[in-house]
């Protein structure tokens, strides 16, 4: 015990006091460096955060090097300060590099920022995501189809990025698609990766559309290679169509004044307000589910 606080008083004692203090204060130099050490340790998260801290911390680790080569005259403070300086400049270095190869086109940054950035997904993840769908961005003109009943494959899942969809059935209206909604999420979960399908409603374009597609089987490997970008897409596709249901439900009603309610098991029935919607029967409803695209679009009419 007493060698222990032998050890502590010497290293408390050993040194010299300070007796009196320095009257002058330091240069402008020592007290830039440490405000930027301030402002630096301010910096977020995320790459433009670290860039942030990196570029503060270096330029008020260099700023203590010049202070202590002009006013200090003390190599070993110098030196440390230089070696921070330069693993500070290295990683804003290697941070500029990493945020570079992350760049993406216009309608994927507005894509990132309205939809995948509010979850907190970050640019490296979302990258992955981009690439699976070869960073294009597809066209789908006026009154041009995404997909027709009875005839389209079941081959992809696609986002939409700008327009309106209208979803029919034998002719008649079901709901739009608007974007940042899948244009085929009930198909997608209607089906198994082994499984094939067609779609059973028609999807065509209201406006010019422009939208990003999957292709099925590149992005179930992305899943098997990335749990977490598979649960990711399982609970946009997943409240995607609770979104389609719900707009569904509106529309659907069951005569003397009453909503066909399809959240509920017994099919209670609802008031409808005074200005009814559309009548659909049951079998319309059970069918305005799956939805899909060509390869190559085609006009409705063809």
């Amino acid at each position: 015990m007493g060698e222990n606080a032998s050890f502590w008083e010497s290293l408390i004692y050993a040194h010299p006091t300070c007796t009196t203090w320095k009257q002058e204060a330091e240069g402008s130099i020592y007290h830039l460096a440490s405000i930027l050490f301030v402002v630096g340790f301010m910096g977020g998260s995320g790459f433009f955060g670290l860039l942030y801290v990196f570029s503060l911390l270096g330029l008020g680790f260099l700023c203590s090097s010049v202070w202590a080569w002009l006013d200090v005259c003390a190599a070993d403070i110098f030196s440390w300060n230089f070696i921070l300086f330069a693993i500070c400049f290295v990683q804003f270095i290697y941070v500029t590099y990493q945020v570079r190869s992350v760049a993406f086109d216009r309608e994927f940054q507005e894509l990132y920022s309205a939809l995948f950035q509010p979850l907190g997904i970050s640019l490296t993840v979302y990258r992955k995501i981009v690439l699976c769908c070869d960073a294009e961005v597809i066209t789908l003109e006026k009154e041009h189809c995404y997909a027709m009943q009875g005839k389209t494959p079941i081959d992809k899942l696609s986002l939409l990025v700008s327009g309106r969809i209208r979803v029919t059935v034998d002719g008649e209206f079901l709901h739009y698609i608007f974007p940042l909604q899948f244009l085929d999420s009930p198909e997608w979960d209607s089906l198994r990766p082994t499984e094939e399908g067609i779609f059973q409603v028609t999807l065509t374009a209201e406006t010019d559309c422009r939208y990003v597609a999957w292709r099925r089987k590149k992005l179930y490997l992305l899943f098997a290679k990335h749990r977490f970008i598979s649960r990711l897409f399982s609970i946009l596709i997943g409240s995607d169509i609770a979104e389609k249901l719900y707009a569904l439900n509106d529309r659907v009603h069951v005569g003397q004044g009453f909503r066909y309610d399809i959240r509920l098991p017994n099919f209670y029935h609802v008031a409808l307000p005074e200005t009814p919607p559309v009548q659909l029967s049951h079998h319309h409803l059970q069918r305005g589910s799956p939805r899909r695209k060509p390869a190559g679009v085609t006009n409705c009419g063809s």
